[in-house]
């Protein structure tokens, strides 16, 4: 068995072809559908990036334990529980910039092998020490424009000078080194490629080629890098931010065609799987918001696309599925793929069985959200935003033995408020720190509660409001959906203040304090 596993980051549902999208040309995203099962009620589970990343690695909920970091000493990871059971080889080829930060520094190092790829975003890659900064005030939208030196904005300016070819680009070269695995490997068996890229993730820099098809009538400097948040733009601003994610889209469609054409080209489909999927989306002026972390967890960013082709699952390509998924499932369906057990405490389910049966269901009710801020549940038809009374209101802590945030360490005064809390049930008879999350923490005021914009408990139906846009007074269903809620967050062994904090029902005995 060999397993592809194709990952972009902050790819849109809605920007796809496949999925009714008709503002990006997307055909080898459509190309790929064809041959796949399409899973149309797919949806994360932890936010951001990392987060969502452990639960790639893990199967099971982040979000209610600790915000950004990395994996932690207890976990089972993907790429181990492959090698141990079945001695699979883990290839990783990306250029996620945050696997090298503090925050995600223990991810990579689980694979056989990696390719890291440099360059994208605020990466800290190239040195100038004295950059041309007045021609940086002609070429940048000041929404953009910075000074400072360690600011990722400024990086991200640093790096685009040494960018230069189509095939400079970092999607393009962490693609490359997906075929190279792939040319060398295409005889071998018993292998798992992850092959992720940081595209479309802001900023929405790709070579001039591909804005051709998405023109627009803003004639000023580089804006390319929306400011999560309200939209403040002119139309004409929000159209070239739009049009740049367009171009950034359709540039990573290529690089996925280039994939699709080798193992079309080796007939490599007979016996190799191929998952395609992304940790979340974004908006881009829907709810007149730009971004994610800050705002409620609207299906923009929720509501994911997720394909799935199987070599023993031939005869179902090109079908559609209706169960509802989350990110916690892949684990379990990789394991399933190679005839892996998933360890205990994994909460995912194997979607392989979806794949055979247009009618299987391997779960109700998904439970999704980011640390800090609210809970949120859906059964596919209804969604729930559910907040505390007061989201700065306490009773909020990290549960870590890894203490790094996304860039940095924790910092001292936060780590001088920590105690040793008692094991939860997935963490092998380990205690952990026990972290005060609040002004002292640097991601309170920067991913986490201190910058939420809004804080409003809502329940949507997604069937009369696909677009969200009119929260409905239901109170027999919102209080069915407070109840599986509750119970996820039972399974999941939420931490006792958690239920304090939101107000809702205490835990029962013999659970962890």
């Amino acid at each position: 068995m060999r397993v592809l596993f194709v990952m972009f980051d902050t790819l849109n549902r809605r920007s796809l072809q496949c999925y009714g999208g008709n503002t990006v040309k997307t055909p080898n995203f459509n190309r790929l559908a064809s041959r796949s099962v399409v899973f149309d009620t797919h949806y994360v589970g932890s936010l951001p990036c990392m987060p969502a990343r452990r639960e790639m690695m893990t199967g099971r909920y982040n979000f209610l334990h600790r915000s950004w970091g990395p994996l932690e000493p207890f976990d089972h990871a993907l790429p181990e529980l492959l090698y141990q059971a079945k001695g699979v080889y883990s290839h990783l080829c990306t250029d996620h910039l945050h696997y090298w930060d503090d925050g995600g520094s223990t991810y990579h190092n689980r694979f056989d092998t990696y390719d890291l790829i440099r360059g994208n975003q605020g990466d800290p890659w190239k040195a100038i020490v004295e950059p041309d900064e007045a021609a940086w005030k002609e070429k940048y939208h000041p929404v953009q424009l910075r000074t400072e030196r360690r600011n990722v904005f400024r990086r991200d300016m640093i790096n685009r000078e040494f960018i230069k070819t189509p095939e400079d680009y970092p999607a393009a070269k962490t693609f490359q080194a997906g075929l190279e695995f792939l040319e060398r490997n295409k005889d071998a068996d018993n292998w798992f490629l992850q092959i992720e890229t940081f595209d479309p993730h802001e900023p929405f820099d790709v070579p001039a080629m591909w804005r051709a098809d998405y023109p627009t009538h803003y004639r000023g400097p580089t804006l390319d890098w929306p400011p999560y948040g309200p939209v403040h733009e002119t139309p004409d601003e929000v159209a070239e931010l739009r049009a740049n994610y367009a171009a950034t889209l359709a540039h990573c469609d290529h690089q996925l065609g280039r994939v699709l054409d080798f193992l079309d080209r080796h007939d490599m489909w007979k016996d190799t799987a191929v998952l395609m999927t992304t940790d979340h989306g974004f908006l881009l002026g829907e709810q007149d918001l730009w971004g994610k972390c800050l705002m409620p967890v609207y299906n923009e960013v929720a509501h994911i696309p997720l394909t799935l082709w199987h070599p023993a699952h031939a005869a179902r390509a090109g079908q559609r599925r209706t169960a509802l998924t989350q990110t916690i499932d892949l684990v379990p369906t990789f394991l399933d793929m190679f005839g892996v057990p998933a360890p205990a405490e994994v909460q995912g389910r194997s979607l392989l069985p979806v794949v055979d049966d247009p009618d299987a269901r391997i779960r109700e009710f998904g439970l999704y959200g980011q640390h800090g801020c609210a809970v949120n549940v859906t059964d596919g038809r209804y969604t729930l935003f559910y907040y505390p009374p007061d989201i700065n209101g306490g009773d909020l802590y990290n549960y870590t033995l890894m203490p790094t945030h996304l860039k940095r360490r924790f910092s001292v005064a936060e780590l001088q408020g920590a105690t040793l809390a008692p094991p939860f049930d997935f963490t092998q008879g380990v205690p952990l720190l026990k972290v005060p999350c609040d002004e002292k923490s640097p991601v309170y005021n920067f991913l986490g509660s201190g910058v939420q914009i809004d804080c409003r408990t809502r329940l949507y139906d997604l069937q009369e409001d696909p677009g969200q846009l009119h929260p409905i007074e239901a109170p027999a269903i919102r209080d069915r959906l407070l109840d599986e809620l509750v119970a996820l967050m039972r399974a999941n062994d939420a931490p006792a203040e958690t239920y304090r904090r939101f107000g809702l029902p205490a835990r029962t005995a013999g659970q962890t304090a």
